[in-house]
Parts: structure tokens; C-alpha cells; sequence
């Protein structure tokens, strides 16, 4: 097992934890996770997510000011955006709009 690995579970077992209707980012699990440097390395686990056992709901992160930059690795441009509109959140031009207020913070919030 890489370090990487391990880091990347440790990523999966917090966005698993995002409840339905929210969204989380980068920054924020990486500062959950005590490694506030490491938003991009979080970025990576999200671009490998596809593989994790049990699915995690990778749509519900987002950049720091709520723009769905990982849309890409969805397979298609718009299901990112499809798939937090089922959860209720509102997206306009790959942005989530209200951001503050579907805003989960894993350090605050259960």
C-alpha cells in the first residue's frame, strides 16, 4: 500500500460524511484532516474517487468559492452539476449559488 493510499481513504471516510443537500472543499477536509497544506493532494484522492469501496458522493466537493472544479472527471460536463441539482443545491454557470448556506464544514459540523 503507497502512503498516498492511506491519505486518500482518510479523504473518502470525510466526504463520505457530507449529508445530502451540501457541499464541502478542498481546503476544508484537508483542514479536518490536520493537513491544511494538502488541497490539492485532496484534489487528487477526489480525481481517484471512482475506485473507492464503498462510492463516495465525490459531487458534493467543490473549490473554495463553491466552483465545480472537478466537473471533468465526472465523464460528462453537466453531471456534477445534474447530480447536486437532485440534492436540492442550485448550480449557475458551474458555480453553487448560496454557497454559505449548503457551506459543510467537517470540523464544526456532525
Amino acid at each position: 500500500m503507497r502512503q498516498d493510499d492511506n491519505f486518500f481513504e482518510q479523504v473518502y471516510q470525510v466526504v463520505r460524511q457530507i449529508p445530502e443537500g451540501r457541499v464541502t472543499s478542498y481546503g476544508a477536509i484537508a483542514r479536518a484532516l490536520g493537513t491544511a497544506g494538502s488541497s490539492r493532494m485532496v484534489g487528487y484522492a477526489m480525481r481517484a474517487a471512482h475506485r473507492a469501496n464503498p462510492p463516495i458522493p465525490a459531487h458534493r466537493v467543490v473549490n473554495r468559492i463553491g466552483v465545480l472544479s472537478g466537473k471533468m472527471a465526472f465523464g460528462s460536463p453537466t453531471l456534477m452539476q445534474q447530480l447536486l441539482e437532485n440534492e436540492g443545491v442550485t448550480v449557475v454557470d458551474d458555480q453553487v449559488t448560496d454557497f454559505s448556506r449548503v457551506f459543510w464544514d467537517p470540523l464544526s459540523e456532525e
